[in-house]
């Protein structure tokens, strides 16, 4: 298993066909799961419809099982990245300003684009390039001052809560099932 992944690590090629493929996949799941419908997304922001939600920590709990697995396995090693309090208030109130604008994230631009959403294709793609745009032109300008107030530690959740990576895991997962479950039995 390890030359099958050191192989794959080494063709830059099958690199992009997986990213790709599962890119596809991702959108197709995410169709699936209703999440790239606008009246989906504005329910979940009005807090009326939870199903984004629920797509969404489904997929943390089996991608946090499948990393851990492939971490013990020695597969994957994860590489927090340090941050700091200012740039995750400033990138949060621009990703939720686009997104309650919009109705779609990202991800769900992409995917709603592949279903044919005009509002996606135009709105999203257009404003994330204009972002991008915007940001590489503002960034150099900004970078010392707000973005750098309050750094924040580059840890795991199971390193910042001094935990055995498994035992984080189980109470993470115990935790978002008992949300999940919650909503199903209060009827979201």
């Amino acid at each position: 298993m390890g030359a099958l992944f050191t192989g794959i690590h080494k063709d830059r090629g099958l690199q992009v066909i997986l990213g790709l493929l599962f890119g596809i996949m991702f959108g197709f799941l995410l169709q699936k799961g209703g999440v790239t419908s606008y009246d989906v997304i504005i329910a979940q922001l009005l807090l009326t419809n939870f199903t984004v939600m629920k797509v969404m920590l489904s997929a943390v709990i089996v991608g946090m099982i499948g990393l851990a697995l492939l971490k013990h396995f020695g597969y994957a090693q994860p590489h927090p990245a340090s941050g700091t309090i200012g740039s995750n208030v400033i990138g949060g109130l621009i990703f939720g300003f686009g997104f309650s604008l919009l109705g779609y994230c990202p991800g769900t631009v992409a995917g709603a684009v592949g279903t044919g959403a005009i509002d996606a294709l135009i709105g999203g793609v257009v404003g994330i390039l204009a972002g991008i745009i915007i940001f590489v032109r503002v960034y150099p300008k900004i970078r010392g001052g707000i973005l750098m107030k309050g750094p924040l530690p580059a840890v795991t959740v199971q390193e910042f809560l001094r935990l055995n990576m498994w035992l984080t895991i189980v109470i993470m997962e115990a935790v978002m099932i008992g949300f999940l479950l919650l909503l199903e039995y209060i009827g979201y």
